[in-house]
């Protein structure tokens, strides 16, 4: 199966998401191919926190970042939205500010 491409309405509706939950301000999201990237800090030097892959039309997988600067496949794998409620629940450490 051929990657699909994100798309500026996703990178939108993950924006929709952050902006709707609080406490998740302070992060901000990249479009990059088959990526909707979540990061925070400077844009000269961002803090990567997860990401999602498209992988076909509707379905999605999701990574985080480790402490060493890898990416983890999380195993979890759904339409956008669901997989982004998975994050902000199943992994509220991901998403924490870093200070």
């Amino acid at each position: 199966m051929p990657a699909r491409k994100a798309e500026k309405m996703h990178a939108d509706d993950v924006r929709d998401f952050l902006a709707e939950r609080e406490g998740l301000g302070h992060l901000r999201v990249r479009q990059r191919a088959d990526l909707l990237v979540l990061e925070s800090g400077p844009l000269d030097d961002p803090f990567p926190h997860a990401r999602l892959r498209r992988v076909a039309v509707h379905l999605w997988t999701l990574e985080c970042a480790t402490h060493t600067g890898r990416w983890e496949n999380t195993g979890f794998r759904g339409p956008l939205e669901p997989l982004l409620d998975t994050l902000v629940s199943a992994f509220p450490w991901v998403v924490a500010p870093v200070d």
